[in-house]
């Protein structure tokens, strides 16, 4: 089979390219960034400098980017801010998940994360670490590759034929391995339909000592399937670990969320990947 290509929406008359350049921007911005000069912006948007100098002052000028040390590096802004608990609200499904969410984390020793599509990758937006357990580290807004993470997988496993054609539109990076991400697509499937949860082949990760089992989750909140996922250092999370007790425990929690928000517990996934 085909992957299934979408027009590239770039080439529609009703884009707006500027807009799309502005947005580019404020995604360039990771946690961990202490500010970001217009050169660092320009380097990991591929935009030119002078159009980069352009959109920071204008996002400067309306409160989404400030210079709060006058250094030339830029930060978010107190409107971007405001915009983003605006959009984490919207998610209030995280706010029941919350407390099962830690103890999963706490009961397992891993780190647990949802994690949303964001164009060509997945962001996470929330994580619960372990107490007193030294877990890996990974931020909120770090952005993990579809064709080689377990939270790739899980969300490919789960998306329908359009979701899927949405999702190639934005060229998404192949499999380290080379294979078309619709073969991906469709092991992910068959995982999810055998277990119930999706795990990377260790040819495959991206980080190649960390292991992690992942659960699709839908809302009506949200356009497409998202992930649950347990991760850990190899040594704390070994294959037979993730078979026999975190894996299962991940799906049992999913359906616990789902039965609070009063959603069917029927999986995230469809019957056939042709779906």
């Amino acid at each position: 089979m085909r992957e299934p290509i979408r027009p590239d929406y770039e080439q529609d008359r009703n884009f707006a390219t500027t807009l799309a350049r502005g947005l580019s921007v404020l995604r360039a911005f990771r946690a961990g960034d202490d500010g970001l000069s217009n050169a660092e912006i320009a380097e990991r948007t591929r935009l030119p400098k002078s159009t980069v100098s352009r959109l920071t002052f204008t996002l400067g000028c309306l409160g989404y980017l400030t210079q709060p040390q006058r250094n030339g590096l830029y930060r978010p802004g107190p409107t971007l801010l405001a915009m983003g608990h605006v959009a984490a609200a919207s998610l209030s499904f995280l706010d029941p998940a919350e407390e099962m969410m830690q103890a999963l984390a706490d009961e397992t020793g891993t780190l647990v994360l949802f994690a949303v599509r964001d164009r060509d990758k997945l962001a996470l937006v929330r994580t619960w670490r372990p107490a007193n357990v030294a877990s890996i580290w990974l931020e909120v807004g770090h952005r993990l590759p579809i064709g080689a993470s377990s939270s790739g997988l899980a969300v490919l496993g789960a998306t329908t034929m359009a979701e899927f054609s949405g999702l190639m539109a934005d060229h998404p990076e192949p499999c380290p391995d080379g294979r078309p991400l619709s073969d991906l697509r469709r092991e992910g499937h068959g995982q999810l339909i055998a277990q119930g949860y999706a795990v990377i082949g260790h040819e495959l990760r991206h980080s190649a000592n960390i292991s992690a089992v992942s659960v699709p989750f839908r809302s009506s909140r949200m356009a497409g399937p998202a992930a649950f996922t347990c991760g850990a250092q190899d040594e704390a999370l070994p294959d037979r670990t993730i078979h026999q007790t975190v894996g299962p425990r991940l799906q049992q929690a999913v359906r616990q969320l789902q039965r609070m928000m009063g959603q069917p517990e029927t999986p995230a996934w469809a019957a056939s990947p042709s779906e």
